[in-house]
């Protein structure tokens, strides 16, 4: 990362354990520890849900976005705590207050505004807001905590 608060698709890398096609970040920018993030999110044509939501309209599915936001607030929980991958996983715990107002389709950046509303040890709550061009296109409050994995289980 540098000082301007810029993480690179290799930090991500580090510091979330999703792989394609599952990888939901791109880079982010505005990083401030235990307290904001945007992540980006380039939506290509390429997507391997487009084929089937929807072949004649591709629409990114609701679920893929809020999925979006939920790996924004890890990359976010990861950099504050300076955890990388190894032995820890940040599991998501709840939503609340999903509302989407504008699709998400090829071509577009979703630009996922996360904000930390409450911290309790492992326990992080955050406000998320996604942007494409400027424009509200979904919200959500969500909660993630950290843990430790015992042991790797193998693919």
């Amino acid at each position: 990362m540098s000082s301007d608060g810029k993480i690179d698709y290799a930090e991500v890398m580090r510091r979330l354990p999703h792989r394609y096609p599952f990888l939901l970040v791109d880079k982010a920018e505005d990083f401030v520890p235990n307290t904001s993030i945007t992540g980006i999110k380039n939506v290509t044509h390429n997507e391997p849900f487009f084929p089937g939501h929807f072949p004649i309209d591709p629409v990114m599915p609701g679920v893929m976005i809020v999925e979006a936001m939920a790996q924004t607030g890890a990359l976010l929980m990861s950099k504050s705590m300076d955890v990388a991958v190894e032995g820890k996983i940040i599991m998501f715990m709840s939503i609340d207050g999903v509302r989407f107002r504008k699709p998400a389709r090829p071509g577009d950046q979703l630009r996922m505004q996360v904000v930390v509303t409450r911290i309790r040890g492992d326990i992080f709550k955050f406000r998320g807001e996604t942007f494409i061009d400027g424009k509200l296109a979904s919200e959500a409050d969500f909660a993630a905590m950290m843990v430790t994995v015992d042991e790797p289980v193998a693919p």
